[in-house]
């Protein structure tokens, strides 16, 4: 079939004044340590499938990524996309970012380190070591550091010590034992604050002689290690050297400084072998001997503070980054013994330290640097190896707002053969010479948009940390009208005016954000509180909010706990209904709004508890992942029934077991146009469908192995459901059926490759509204209704490109039709009809959002280009 030409009138709407919030922290889990006796040698291990990775962000939010791939050390175009956004207290902030095992010995077990597994700490420039529950995606429980502000936090190897630097010039050191967080003991107090921290090589630990015939196969006896001694930088241009059992200072390394300043050692880390490396406020990075702890090897590698460092998988290479932009290579070389000694009673390593690259990689200062597979520390007897074929990532961020993830194979690797770009960028995988791409930055908790699209009342509405501002869209003009309204439309500043500014009194970071279609509602809801909003339009053209005082009492009267927060919102296309989705208890309310005066206030008709229900359990019957339908099934699953729903839903809504309870987020909800059905996803990658006639649990959908960022139903035919996924797969399903649909099997089974490796995954998805409701069902074209789109038309959109898709398209052609812009569209693409089909962008330029930095370090050089 020939490709149909399409017009559409487009608002290109630049003046929504999102800032995304720059990258203050970047953390990798660690890897187990391995076995004292040899059980699980270090070497033998294969590359480490990617495991997750968690940004903190200067507003205080912190994201949690996951690998996209189809395995664990596949190659990923997308690579990390955002699972879960912990939403942080306002006003608050990250500064350093720690993940420990909960188990050790599980973990060696694992693939892959595990949400359920892993402890996550933060540190914010205060005195509160923060501990988040990950599941829950709140606070967990805070621990005062008895030190002032901390300025670092470092956990050991065996993930059973935190270290904090504090300002009092104390390192202390928590227990993390059972999991629990309790203060262990403190160490000698030094004459400065402590900038950094980290952990010498741990030693395995002495057996008693009256055990050591004794045999037991318990890892817990066998695979014992104990910490040797800690490295901290210091704001008096020196670094310490701290004794783990006795608390001591051992030695003192002294930095260059400047007369009348003090150099601050802002990054260390610490090798196999004892080296110690720092990265200092005059740019040096310093190599120092840690039995003698004097100066190895020192290199000028940065022309301002070197504000982070990392460490190679194999410890042969060392990366560094500051305010000068630049990310620094650092190799080993080995050296032959024949070079000439000065001394021969000075004994000389087997090869020394050079500064081999430098890229600059970012716009503004570097804040963060982290490595996968994560360096550990161990002696040379039991240090990892790492297979060459699959090179290491590099991430960095910074006040550019961005994650950057670099390949960063050493070019020594490319000796035994091809090494494979896992972020599929380019051909080549070294440090040096491969592409390296940018992670898109979200509006959003959890890669959602926090803008919101009231169509008929033609409103834009975008959320910030704490309060929002929504703009109205004037209605455009016709060709061959008279120029006479030239000078109304220019008063309004190109055709837009911002009509309602409000800044709330919130606990959180603002979670989710809503507007009705009609204009006459708003919700938003941090983590612990929801607000509803009931607007009325003044003489002047600007909103006027009235607060639904006693609807966070409504909500909470439905819920076992006294929060009312959500973590998604969403109006019916009628504008008489809310949805929500509570934030602490994964449970879905559906609120008539009535008029919303005291006579009529809100009610909760019905609530849905299905996403609480542990995985396997929904309606008593196991739900497994579909990898792909046997030949003649035709794509068919075997759902429940709309009676085996109704039963669910009441036994939902009535005490569940414990044991059949999982915590979850909900992240998506999609109502269809006649709002009948809704659909809603949580980060488990478990969807659940709901019939709003009969308001009662539809069925729900097999779960998938990513997560999903894209949900929405057909205009023309509401009971078809489609799926976008973080990998920018995609799924149609067939609600009314219970079953995926199988005209859209041969699109969603060979989806080009243009599609799928773009590199910024599928944000969002609609359709044409103006489309006529049951047209193009067989596949003929039809644009009846005053629609320019041919039926089954859908445009997805990513944060740089827009894509339309025609579903019912034959394989071969797929109906894609992709633009791609060099520009972030920071938060939403959605269509508006007013008589004719009018699509609404909404774009963030990258240059419009780094204008608003301060000035980035910059040092002109005579006859430099």
């Amino acid at each position: 079939m020939a490709e149909s030409s399409s017009t559409l009138a487009v608002h290109r709407c630049r003046f929504v004044d999102f800032t995304p919030s720059a990258v203050t922290a970047l953390c990798f889990p660690p890897l187990p340590l391995p076995s004292v006796k040899g059980k699980k040698a270090a070497n033998s291990q294969g590359f480490p499938g990617f495991g997750p990775l968690v940004i903190g962000r200067a507003n205080g939010n912190i994201e949690l990524c996951e690998w996209t791939g189809s395995s664990p050390r596949s190659q990923a175009p997308q690579a990390w996309v955002v699972r879960k956004t912990l939403v942080g207290p306002y006003p608050s902030k990250v500064e350093s970012l720690a993940l420990t095992f909960r188990s050790p010995r599980k973990a060696a077990q694992e693939e892959i380190p595990s949400w359920s597994n892993l402890r996550l700490f933060s540190a914010g420039g205060g005195s509160e070591l923060v501990e988040w529950d990950i599941e829950k995606g709140c606070i967990k429980r805070t621990l005062n550091s008895q030190g002032g502000p901390i300025w670092s936090i470092s956990p050991n190897p065996a993930s059973t010590i935190l270290a904090l630097g504090c300002e009092d010039g104390s390192v202390r050191l928590v227990s993390l034992l059972y999991d629990e967080l309790n203060h262990l003991r403190r160490l000698d107090r030094l004459k400065s604050r402590i900038l950094s921290i980290a952990w010498g090589p741990p030693v395995p630990r002495q057996k008693k002689a009256q055990s050591a015939d004794a045999e037991s196969d318990s890892d817990d006896d066998d695979d014992e290690w104990s910490d040797s001694w800690l490295v901290a930088g210091c704001s008096d241009s020196s670094l310490r050297k701290l004794d783990f059992a006795t608390g001591r200072a051992l030695d003192r390394m002294t930095t260059d400084k400047i007369r009348g300043e003090r150099t601050l050692v802002w990054a260390v880390g610490v090798l196999g072998n004892g080296t110690i490396v720092s990265g200092d406020s005059m740019g040096n990075v310093k190599f120092w001997d840690a039995k003698t702890c004097t100066q190895l090897q020192s290199f000028q590698g940065h022309a301002a503070d070197v504000l982070c460092l990392t460490i190679g998988p194999d410890g042969t290479a060392v990366y560094t980054s500051g305010v000068d932009q630049k990310v620094t290579q650092f190799s080993y070389v080995k050296t032959s013994r024949s070079e000439a000694n000065p001394s021969p009673l000075v004994p000389r390593s087997a090869g020394r330290w050079v500064q081999t690259c430098s890229r600059r990689l970012h716009s503004h200062d570097v804040r963060a640097l982290a490595m996968w597979p994560p360096y550990t520390p161990l002696p040379p007897t039991h240090q990892r190896h790492f297979p060459a074929d699959i090179a290491p990532v590099l991430a960095s961020g910074g006040l550019d707002m961005s994650v950057v993830l670099t390949p960063a194979a050493l070019p020594t690797a490319t000796l035994s053969g091809k090494v494979v770009n896992p972020l599929a960028t380019s051909t080549t995988a070294t440090f040096e010479e491969a592409y390296h791409r940018r992670m898109a930055y979200t509006s959003g908790p959890a890669s959602s948009s926090s803008v919101h699209l009231a169509k008929k009342a033609r409103l834009v509405m975008c959320t910030r940390e704490a309060g929002l501002s929504v703009w109205c869209i004037a209605k455009r003009q016709q060709r061959g009208q008279e120029d006479a309204d030239v000078d109304a439309q220019s008063a309004q500043d190109g055709g837009w005016e911002r009509v309602l500014d409000m800044d709330l009194n919130v606990h959180t970071n603002i979670a989710a954000g809503a507007i009705s279609d009609d204009g006459r509602w708003i919700a938003v809801a941090d983590w612990y509180e929801t607000k509803l909003f009931q607007l009325t339009e003044e003489n002047n053209g600007d909103l006027k909010p009235r607060r639904i005082r006693s609807f966070a009492s409504i909500v909470q009267s439905q819920l076992s706990s006294t929060s009312s927060g959500a973590s998604s919102l969403l109006f019916t296309p009628d504008s008489s209904k809310l949805v929500l989705a509570t934030s602490t208890s994964s449970t879905v309310l559906i609120i008539d709004l009535g008029s919303g005066s005291a006579d009529q206030p809100p009610r909760v008709l019905r609530k849905f508890e299905q996403h609480r229900l542990r995985e396997g359990f929904v309606n008593n019957r196991v739900i497994k992942g579909r990898k792909g339908s046997p030949p003649g099934v035709d794509g068919d699953v075997d759902m429940a029934t709309e009676e085996d729903g109704a039963d669910a839903a009441s036994d939902a809504e009535s005490d569940v077991e414990d044991a059949k309870l999982v915590r979850t987020t909900i992240t998506r909800m999609a109502v269809s146009p006649d709002g009948q059905w809704l659909a809603s996803a949580d980060d488990r990658h478990r969807t659940h469908v709901y019939n709003l006639d009969a308001v009662q649990h539809h069925c729900a959908l097999p779960s998938f192995p990513h997560a999903i960022h894209a949900l929405a139903f057909d205009a023309c035919a509401p009971n078809t459901l489609v799926l976008g996924f973080a990998d920018n797969s995609l799924e149609v399903y067939d609600v009314e059926a219970r079953s995926f649909s199988r005209w859209a099997r041969p699109l969603v089974n060979s989806l080009p490759q243009r599609f799928t490796h773009l590199h910024d995954p599928v944000l969002g998805v609609t359709f044409d509204p103006g489309a006529r409701p049951g047209g193009g069902s067989g596949g003929e074209e039809d644009g009846a209704g005053g629609s320019p789109l041919p039926p089954r038309t859908a445009l997805f959109w990513g944060a740089t490109w827009i894509c339309k898709v025609i579903l019912n398209e034959r394989v071969g052609y797929g109906g894609f039709e992709k633009r791609r812009r060099g520009k972030r569209k920071a938060a939403d693409a959605v269509p508006n009809a007013d008589g004719r089909i009018e699509l609404v962008v909404v774009e963030r330029p990258l240059v419009d959002v780094l204008a608003k930095l301060p000035p980035a370090y910059f040092k002109p050089k005579y006859g430099a280009s």
